[in-house]
């Protein structure tokens, strides 16, 4: 399981250090191999070892082609789907096209999420930090949680 927020900064080139937490585990999971991916309902990365992502891909192509909401989500979650692999000192390089989607510059942040990461521009959590009221419709699954 994936948990914590982690700062990063982004090289120049586009490569992001993978904390050494998560690359222990990542190793385990998957030798490195991730895949990444867009978020459909904010502006930010998800990241998901291999194997957690084909099982995600298995469910997002079994979804009715002719369905266009289903249709959508293909599109965008397949493709924008990304196989990375972890380099040799830790890293990861994301395309152009994933970080210009999330507005990904220098400074990132990376959180777990249990099964996967996600990964956004450090301004853009802060604004949804700020932005996000709690006011949403809770599901009746989180009335019963006891923190």
């Amino acid at each position: 399981m994936f948990r914590g927020l982690n700062t990063i900064n982004l090289d120049a080139k586009g490569r992001l250090a993978i904390p050494t937490k998560y690359r222990e585990r990542l190793a385990e999971l998957c030798g490195g191999h991730l895949v990444v991916t867009i978020d459909t309902e904010e502006r930010s990365l998800l990241v998901y070892p291999a194997n957690e992502w084909e099982q995600i891909e298995a469910q997002i192509t079994a979804l009715p082609s002719f369905n266009k909401a289903a249709r959508r989500i293909q599109r965008l979650l397949l493709g924008h789907a990304t196989d990375v692999e972890i380099d040799s000192s830790g890293r990861i390089l994301l395309s152009q096209a994933l970080r210009d989607y999330a507005g990904l510059e220098k400074e990132t942040v990376l959180i777990g999420q249990g099964k996967k990461l996600e990964l956004w521009s450090e301004e853009r959590w802060f604004a949804w930090l700020d932005e996000s009221s709690g006011d949403e419709d809770m599901p009746p699954e989180m009335e019963a949680l006891s923190l």
